[in-house]
């Protein structure tokens, strides 16, 4: 066990950081090492199995990421931007693949986070699932095929504890439908849609939002054209498939250089 790649988890009471503990601590790929949760958090101190109502796992949750990460060869991040920010200079410091699996980021903020990626292997991605990948690249396929007489709207649903939207998914789907017609998303995005709009301007990316009870993550991608559609969608129905992903993220990253990747690098797409 102890040659396995160690692996810490940041954000570990969240529903994601939950998951990964649990699918890392069941795997016989990689080992859990570390729980990273902010100062002051009510699981400081205390076994992260027993903190989630489980057994003892024998990694206490701490608050020190660089202790934690100094022992590890990888760190899972799905926390908030400035969080992951932080991270990210820690991660170089400790020479460990950072997985990243925060969304909602602005242009600035994922700038800020280039200059750790020359230390380190960055893995970043608004979804880590192999599904939504493929349904990224196949967005980028069809609408590269059909012209402007389809309109393309994205369309996503999430729980209503979501606090960033369009989700990350969404955008990475955007950015997909957009390389596909060889323009930039900023310049094509219309999102936010409410009272007199006014008729859709063609050739523009729609992007619709739905929050609700419990919903992983349903993202669909409709091309519209007069008297026919084409929708491609992927429902996540457990969360363990982005836990999985991660997992698989953090492993591939072992045998590459300092660098930014994404899923797409991970998977061979």
């Amino acid at each position: 066990m102890t040659d396995l790649p160690k692996i810490v988890v940041t954000g570990a009471s969240g529903r994601m950081g939950q998951m990964l503990c649990q699918t890392i601590s069941q795997s016989n790929a990689c080992t859990l090492v570390g729980a990273i949760e902010r100062a002051g958090h009510d699981w400081i101190g205390r076994d992260i199995g027993v903190a989630m109502g489980g057994a003892e796992m024998g990694v206490i949750v701490s608050d020190d990421a660089l202790a934690a990460l100094a022992q590890a060869q990888a760190v899972i991040d799905f926390t908030a931007p400035e969080a992951t920010i932080e991270f990210a200079a820690i991660a170089a410091q400790a020479r460990a693949v950072h997985v990243i699996g925060t969304t909602g980021f602005t242009d600035e903020q994922i700038e800020r986070l280039e200059p750790a990626s020359r230390h380190s292997v960055q893995v970043r991605a608004g979804n880590m699932s192999l599904g939504v990948n493929l349904l990224t690249k196949l967005t980028q396929m069809v609408a590269k095929a059909l012209d402007e007489d389809f309109d393309i709207e994205v369309i996503e649903a999430h729980h209503h504890h979501k606090v960033d939207a369009p989700s990350g998914t969404a955008l990475m789907l955007g950015e997909a439908a957009a390389a596909g017609r060889g323009v930039a998303l900023n310049d094509v995005r219309d999102a936010g849609r409410d009272g007199m709009t006014g008729a859709r301007k063609r050739g523009d990316i729609g992007f619709a939002v739905v929050r609700g009870g419990d919903i992983v993550g349903e993202h669909d991608v409709m091309f519209a054209a007069a008297g026919e559609r084409i929708v491609l969608r992927h429902m996540a129905t457990d969360r363990a498939i982005f836990a999985r992903g991660a997992v698989k993220a953090a492993l591939w990253g072992q045998s590459r250089g300092p660098g930014q990747y994404d899923m797409f690098d991970v998977l061979g797409l």
